[in-house]
């Protein structure tokens, strides 16, 4: 991060521009053959390859219009070389532009489709993931979520912030599984969160309280193998007053802590179960951490620190940001999701779910 070959959506928008242009490309480069070259010799193949390019690229009006002109090509090369136009070679022609019209139409409709879904999963993020505070006192936060799936829009990967009597408290956390039964657990989780972390007087007891809220919808709503639906969490909690930040990892990657010394990795003294196996209020271990003025707190999933580039090699999100400043936790964020998908450098196969809290100086 911080160095060469940055991502830039200019980058994309500038290939967009070159794709739309082929169509016209191949009709100019089939006449230049057909101008420029013997008469044994034609640009057919371009014509008849510019309007199916341009069904895929181009709009409704610019597919008819690239067809157009490759029959008008065609026709202008008959003319040139005084020969009788064939019946069999216009109507192929003709109808590789209307097969060409055809399949723009349906490429459009599908597009109109996935636009709405879209909308709707857009829609349902939303409701389920909120943008929190972008302040509670000293703490300036930031959140955000990338799902690996861009139709479904959103995930199992969870997030959320509650302001409370006893400071701020977070939670990023991941549930099992993929799809809408992930999104219902999600959702789910996230509910518990903000119930218990009003709730509850101590960062322990949120955690067991979500275990056994979690555990008791397991039972009811018919769940007979628990092992199918559970979540690793970490919470956070920021004391009003205080330049300490209370950790509970419950088996899920751990935070990172930036400071002006460098970045590292808040591990827990020992990882707890996750939310719906097995927790007691015995295994839940509460690490106070050093928060000093300045300081960000780092929580996200494992679709950060899994990450795969093309040789299989994990995202190292401490190497990364070593060295790397930024003054506001969503400049962090949105770094850090450039870097990543940079680092992998195709699709990617799992959600991300960031929240970075950062501390006045």
């Amino acid at each position: 991060m911080g160095r060469a070959d940055t991502w830039s959506p200019d980058g994309h928008k500038d290939v967009a521009r070159y794709v739309r242009a082929l169509p016209m490309t191949l009709l100019a480069c089939g006449a230049a053959v057909d101008y420029l070259t013997p008469a044994q010799y034609t640009g057919t193949a371009f014509y008849s390859v510019a309007p199916m390019l341009a069904a895929l690229v181009l709009s409704m009006n610019g597919t008819m219009l690239v067809g157009l002109g490759a029959i008008a090509a065609d026709l202008a090369i008959i003319a040139r070389y005084r020969y009788l136009p064939t019946l069999a070679g216009m109507s192929e022609l003709l109808s590789v532009a209307v097969v060409a019209v055809w399949i723009n139409r349906v490429l459009h409709a599908r597009e109109v489709r996935l636009r709405s879904a879209r909308s709707v999963s857009a829609t349902v993020q939303r409701a389920v993931l909120p943008e929190p505070p972008t302040r509670a006192g000293p703490l300036r936060i930031a959140a955000r979520y990338e799902a690996a799936d861009e139709e479904a829009g959103i995930g199992g990967d969870l997030y959320a912030v509650q302001d409370t009597p006893r400071g701020l408290r977070c939670v990023v956390g991941d549930v099992r599984g993929k799809g809408m039964e992930a999104v219902e657990a999600a959702t789910l989780v996230l509910g518990i969160f903000r119930m218990a972390a009003g709730e509850e007087t101590t960062l322990a007891a949120v955690a067991v309280q979500m275990h056994r809220v979690l555990c008791r919808e397991i039972v009811r709503r018919g769940r007979l193998d628990a092992l199918e639906w559970f979540a690793t969490v970490v919470l956070a909690e920021f004391p009003r007053g205080s330049r300490e930040v209370l950790l509970v990892n419950l088996g899920h990657p751990a935070p990172l802590l930036l400071t002006e010394g460098g970045v590292r990795s808040a591990d827990p003294s020992r990882y707890a179960m996750p939310l719906g196996v097995g927790l007691d209020k015995g295994s839940v271990v509460v690490d106070r951490v050093p928060f000093p003025a300045g300081s960000t707190l780092l929580l996200c999933t494992d679709g950060v620190t899994e990450a795969r580039d093309t040789r299989g090699s994990f995202y190292d999100p401490v190497t990364r940001l070593t060295g790397v400043g930024f003054g506001e936790p969503a400049e962090l964020l949105g770094a850090l999701v450039t870097d990543v998908y940079r680092h992998v450098g195709g699709p990617r196969n799992d959600d991300m779910a960031l929240l970075a809290v950062t501390s006045d100086g």
